[in-house]
C-alpha cells in the first residue's frame, strides 16, 4: 500500500519489526517452443540458474509498452512485459539478484513459493524493499514444483506490468504427460495512471460501470417475470442504494485485457502438431478486479494442476480463474486448424484472446461476448423463494443503509438447487465501521461455478471437482479455528477484514508454529475476492479428506463461507490479503505471524 492514499498508513511505518543447473533434463523438448511462441511470435528470455551459485539476474525499470497499436509506459523486468519466464528445478538452491533502476522503491514477491520469510518480498513485513539504484539478493531453496508467478508488492507497480511467470520442474518424473507447453499469462492493462484509477473509485462508486440496467432491460424483465415482481426487485435495489450490475470495480471501460502481454487485436499464437498433448499453464496476473472465464471452443480441457499442485485430472469445457490463481490444462487438438483461447472478463466488458494453431499467424473464430450477468439476492446472504421474495419476511443481510456495500444482484442467475441447503446463520455484530453489510446467511458455494456460468450447457469447473493427486502430509484434525470476515464499503471504497482496515488493527494474526488450525473465511461483501496467504498452503476443505486440494489463493464468491486446514511450518511474518490490488491498497490486508512457543519467528522448518 502506498503513501498516495491519506487514509492508509504506510506498511513500512506501521510495521517496523526488529530485527546448479543451466538447463534441466528434457529442456530441449520444451524451452524452444516457449521461446518461439510462449509469449507470442517474438522470442523472449527464458531464465535458468547459471554458474555454481545458480544465479539469475533481473533488472526492473521503466519501458515503453505498445498494445494493439497504442503506446504507454510500463514497468518491465529485463525489458519485457510480462517479465521473462523463470525456470527452476525442485531441489536447487537459487540466487536471484534484483537490480532496481526505478526512481522509487520496488520489490519482487515469489507468489506461492515456500521460502524463508525474509525472502518473501513484502516491504514493511519481510524486508524494507529495494531502494532505487540498489540490488537485492533473494536466496532460497526450491522445495516444490509447478506453475507459479512473481510480481511487485510495492504500491500499484503490478498494474504497470511488473509481473512474470515461473515454472519449477519436479525433481522426479512429472506425473503429467505432455509434448509441449506454454505459459498463458492473463492480465489487465490501463493506459491511465493506476493512482488515478484508484482515486476515481474512491470518489465515485461504480465509476467504471458502464453496464447499468436501463429502460430496455426493465421491460425485458417485465416480460420474463411480470410487472409486480420486476418493480419489487428494482425498488429493493433502489432502497438499498445498490446496483445489480456493479460486478467489477474496474472494467473494460479503461482496461485492455492481455494474453502474454498482447491485446485482443494482436492474436498471440501458440503452435501445435496434430495429436500432440499441449500443456497450457494459465496464470491470472491481473492487478485490478478481473476474474476471467476461460474456454477453447472446439477443445476439451483436462485440468491437471491448480496453484502449482497436481490434482486428479478433471475434464471440463470452461473454468473461472481468479486473480493470482493458476490452472494447468491439457488439450489434444485432433484437427490441423486454429482454436481460439478465449478469456472473457467476469462482467463481460472485454476479453483476452489468442490462438493455438498448427502454423504461425493463423486465427480462430472469436466468440461474441455473452450477456452481462446480474447478482441475485442470495449474493447478499438472503434466502429467497422462487419469485425472489424473502422467505423470512425481512432481509437476511444486516445493513447500514447509510454506508451500503455494493449489492449487484438480480434473480436471473440464481442457482435454485442451492435453495435446499441449510445456510450458516451469522450473529448481529457488524465487526467494525468498515463493514457496510453482513451476510446473515452464508453458503457453501464450492459446487457453484460462479455468476454468469453454468447456464449454457457447458461443463464448468467448480472447486468441489478438485482433489489432490497426493495425500496431504499432515493428517491431524484442526486444533483450533480462526475465522475472518471479508468486509467492505463500496460507497467509501473501503476494504477490510472484520470491518477494520489494515491501519486500524493492533497487531498481527497469531499462528503457532506447526499447529493444525482451521482458517474460515466469510465473504460479507457482494464482490468476488481472491484471498492469498503467503508462506503456507491452505488445504481447502471440499470433502476429500487428506486429498483436499492445496491452494495459495482462494476465490470467494459473495455470501460464501469456506474453510481450509493450515499447518504453519515456516516461522516468520507473512502477508495475508485480497489480491485485488486496489482492495489491498484500501485496507484488505493483514499480517500473519508464525512463532514458536518462545515467541521466536526466526529459523525455518523444511520438513
Amino acid at each position: 500500500m502506498s503513501d498516495n492514499n491519506n487514509n492508509n498508513m504506510d506498511r513500512r511505518t506501521f510495521l517496523r519489526y526488529a530485527g546448479s543447473l543451466a538447463a534441466f533434463a528434457g529442456a530441449s523438448a520444451v524451452l524452444p517452443g516457449y521461446a518461439l511462441a510462449g509469449f507470442g511470435s517474438e522470442k523472449r528470455e527464458v531464465l535458468t540458474p547459471q554458474g555454481p551459485d545458480n544465479v539469475i539476474d533481473l533488472t526492473i525499470g521503466r519501458m515503453p509498452k505498445v498494445i494493439d497499436g497504442k503506446r504507454g509506459e510500463a514497468i518491465g523486468i529485463n525489458g519485457s512485459v510480462p517479465a521473462p519466464l523463470i525456470r527452476l528445478k525442485e531441489g536447487q538452491d537459487v540466487l536471484l539478484r534484483v537490480k532496481n533502476e526505478l526512481d522509487e522503491t520496488t520489490s519482487i514477491h515469489w507468489h506461492g513459493i515456500l521460502l524463508p520469510f525474509q525472502m518473501d518480498g513484502v516491504p514493511g513485513v519481510s524486508f524494507d524493499g529495494i531502494e532505487p539504484g540498489t540490488t537485492f539478493e533473494y536466496r532460497y531453496p526450491v522445495r516444490q514444483s509447478g506453475t507459479y508467478w512473481y510480481h511487485s508488492h510495492s504500491g500499484l507497480q503490478e498494474q504497470l506490468g511488473h509481473y512474470g511467470p515461473m515454472i519449477i520442474d519436479p525433481a522426479d518424473e512429472d506425473p503429467v504427460e505432455y509434448d509441449r507447453e506454454y505459459p498463458v499469462v492473463l492480465s489487465d492493462w490501463t493506459f491511465e495512471n493506476p493512482y488515478n484509477v484508484l482515486e476515481k473509485n474512491v470518489k465515485m462508486e461504480g465509476y467504471y460501470n458502464y453496464q447499468r440496467r436501463d429502460v430496455g432491460e426493465f421491460f425485458n424483465d417485465v416480460n420474463k417475470k411480470g410487472f409486480g415482481s420486476t418493480m419489487k426487485d428494482y425498488l429493493s435495489w433502489g432502497q438499498m442504494r445498490m446496483s445489480a450490475t456493479d460486478l467489477l470495480d474496474v472494467t473494460g471501460a479503461t482496461y485492455t485485457f492481455l494474453m502474454n502481454g498482447h491485446g485482443p487485436d494482436s492474436n498471440w499464437n501458440a503452435l501445435f502438431k496434430k495429436g500432440e498433448k499441449v500443456r497450457l499453464r494459465f496464470i491470472n496476473a491481473s492487478a485490478g478486479t478481473t476474474a476471467f472465464d476461460v474456454r477453447i471452443p472446439g477443445l476439451e480441457m483436462t485440468v491437471v494442476q491448480v496453484d502449482g499442485q497436481n490434482v486428479e485430472p478433471v475434464s471440463i469445457e470452461e473454468f473461472r480463474i481468479g486473480i493470482a490463481e493458476t490452472y494447468d490444462v491439457i488439450v489434444e487438438p485432433k484437427e490441423e486448424k486454429p482454436f481460439t483461447i478465449f478469456a472473457e472478463s467476469l462482467d463481460r466488458s472485454g476479453y483476452a484472446r489468442g490462438t493455438i494453431a498448427p502454423r504461425k499467424g493463423m486465427m480462430g473464430a472469436v466468440p461474441e461476448l455473452r450477456p452481462r450477468p446480474k447478482r441475485s439476492h442470495r449474493d447478499m446472504g438472503m434466502m429467497m423463494d422462487m419469485d425472489g421474495m424473502d422467505m423470512e419476511g425481512d432481509s437476511m443481510m444486516e445493513m447500514d443503509h447509510g454506508d451500503m456495500d455494493h449489492g449487484n444482484m438480480d434473480h436471473s442467475d440464481m442457482n435454485m438447487s442451492a435453495m435446499k441447503e441449510t445456510p450458516v446463520k451469522h450473529g448481529p455484530d457488524k465487526h467494525g465501521p468498515g463493514a457496510a453489510a453482513i451476510a446473515q446467511n452464508q453458503f457453501d458455494r464450492m459446487g457453484e461455478p460462479g455468476i454468469g456460468l453454468g447456464n449454457d450447457g457447458r461443463n464448468v469447473l467448480v472447486y468441489n471437482d478438485l482433489k489432490s493427486l497426493e495425500p496431504n502430509i499432515d493428517e491431524r484434525p484442526a486444533q483450533r479455528e480462526v475465522e475472518l470476515h471479508l468486509t467492505g464499503n463500496m460507497e467509501r471504497y473501503m476494504w477490510s477484514f472484520d470491518g477494520k482496515q489494515f491501519h486500524q488493527v493492533d497487531g498481527p494474526i497469531e499462528f503457532e508454529h506447526n499447529e493444525r488450525l482451521r482458517l474460515t473465511l466469510v465473504n460479507d461483501t457482494m464482490m468476488e475476492h481472491p484471498i492469498h496467504l503467503h508462506g503456507m498452503w491452505m488445504e481447502m476443505e471440499n470433502g476429500n479428506g487428506i486429498y483436499n486440494p492445496r491452494k495459495h489463493t482462494l476465490l470467494l464468491q459473495p455470501a460464501q463461507r469456506i474453510s481450509a486446514l493450515v499447518t504453519p511450518r515456516d516461522k516468520g511474518r507473512w502477508a495475508f490479503h485480497c489480491h485485488i490490488l486496489y482492495h489491498m491498497e484500501r485496507g484488505m490486508f493483514r499480517v500473519v505471524q508464525v512463532a514458536d512457543e518462545d515467541g521466536n519467528i526466526y529459523g525455518q522448518d523444511y520438513a
